[in-house]
């Protein structure tokens, strides 16, 4: 689960990261009255209105912009809510702005130069251990400086039996460059920046850029913070964070009647049981010469409202072009499932104008295959795997 910049902030601070200070407005006048209080909470001048969407590169896109008063706190906030925001990790159309957080200006002057870095807080799937990243050139696309300058890129895996050790937290300012003030300020804020990601079961922090500011602070001065779904059962304030605006609305759609779903670029659409035969069938798809339109599992009860409610999810994509049941009966019957197939499709009428190719193996089977094929219905039925492919390639063609 995504969070907003404002929202993954809250986490950071409640774990003692520094961060940089902002309050959410919805509209220009709450902007106007956020300013005004952060200039009397923390004596800024300046304010910087951020849009809050669930994609990086807001800058680019227009949706990061310095405000020096309060006019053109108003104006800047009134132009950036209400806009969709494009930026590179968006679609052509972009995001609809629907909050601004509005923050404190923190590259104020001093007796030092500001620095920006790049710190991340991420599982190692390679190894199974957690991993800081980070390097020195913070405020710049990750991607970019891995491409082009990969040395500046460091990592440091935590053990899982230890945790984080203080000679590893040393060890990231010292490669930062950092020393004095802003190297013991540098240490403890990755201590605690590690401490939050485990306590708060993320999958993924990354704060771009950690500034060290003119009098050697260390703090947040973004913060991109995804949850573990899998936690959120026990993390109920988190669960709360959960913006559905910016979530693909097929996809929260199927997870509210109970179905696993992701949504992909192809054109096949999947109905599956299992997400390691899932995978398979998407293979078998490209491998057949079509692509994946989704994931989609419908897990052990393949019965005909649940796979009607598969059929609906999957349609809502105007890509699809066919689409491929393949059910191992385990513990559900195969004969089951293929009368479930057959009465969704007569349930649903003319909502199905793509081609259906079922392929169902395991317990009765055969006893399947004859109620597909003696349904009168336009559903070609296949046993083996490569069977259904053929089907896929032909339909396709």
């Amino acid at each position: 689960m995504n969070l907003h910049e404002y929202q993954g902030k809250e986490i950071l601070a409640s774990f003692g990261v520094r961060i940089q200070r902002g309050i959410v407005a919805h509209n220009a006048k709450e902007a106007v009255d956020a300013a005004k209080q952060l200039t009397q909470e923390t004596g800024t001048g300046w304010h910087v209105i951020k849009a809050q969407v669930h994609a990086g590169g807001r800058g680019k896109g227009g949706g990061v912009k310095l405000a020096k008063n309060l006019k053109e706190v108003e104006e800047l906030a009134g132009n950036i809510i209400g806009m969709n925001l494009v930026t590179p990790q968006t679609s052509a159309e972009g995001k609809k702005v629907h909050q601004v957080l509005v923050a404190e200006d923190v590259y104020y002057p001093g007796d030092s130069e500001t620095s920006e870095f790049y710190v991340s807080v991420l599982l190692n799937r390679g190894t199974g251990r957690n991993m800081i990243m980070y390097s020195t050139e913070g405020g710049m696309d990750i991607e970019e400086v891995a491409e082009k300058t990969p040395h500046l890129i460091f990592t440091e895996e935590i053990d899982p039996a230890t945790g984080l050790l203080p000679f590893q937290a040393r060890k990231v300012a010292f490669n930062l460059g950092l020393s004095g003030t802003a190297f013991k300020e540098m240490v403890k804020f990755i201590s605690a920046l590690y401490k939050a990601y485990v306590e708060s079961d993320s999958s993924m922090f990354e704060i771009n850029p950690v500034l060290k500011t003119s009098d050697d602070k260390i703090m947040a001065v973004d913060a991109k913070v995804t949850i573990d779904d899998n936690a959120l059962y026990r993390r109920k304030n988190y669960a709360e964070m959960r913006d559905l605006r910016e979530e693909n609305p097929i996809e929260v759609e199927a997870k509210a009647v109970g179905l696993n779903y992701v949504d992909l670029d192809g054109n096949v659409g999947c109905m599956v049981n299992g997400a390691g035969l899932a995978m398979a069938t998407m293979d078998l798809i490209k491998m057949a010469g079509g692509e994946p339109a989704n994931f989609l599992d419908v897990g052990g009860t393949a019965d005909a409202k649940r796979v009607e409610e598969a059929f609906r999810i999957i349609l809502k994509d105007p890509n699809v072009k066919a689409i491929l049941i393949n059910i191992f009966g385990g513990i559900v019957r195969c004969d089951r499932v293929a009368q479930g197939v057959v009465d969704a499709y007569k349930n649903m009428g003319d909502a199905i104008q793509v081609p259906i190719i079922v392929r169902l193996q395991g317990t009765n089977a055969e006893l399947a295959k004859e109620i597909i094929d003696n349904s009168g219905l336009a559903v070609h039925s296949a046993v083996q795997f490569q069977e259904a492919a053929d089907k896929v390639k032909e339909v396709l063609a």
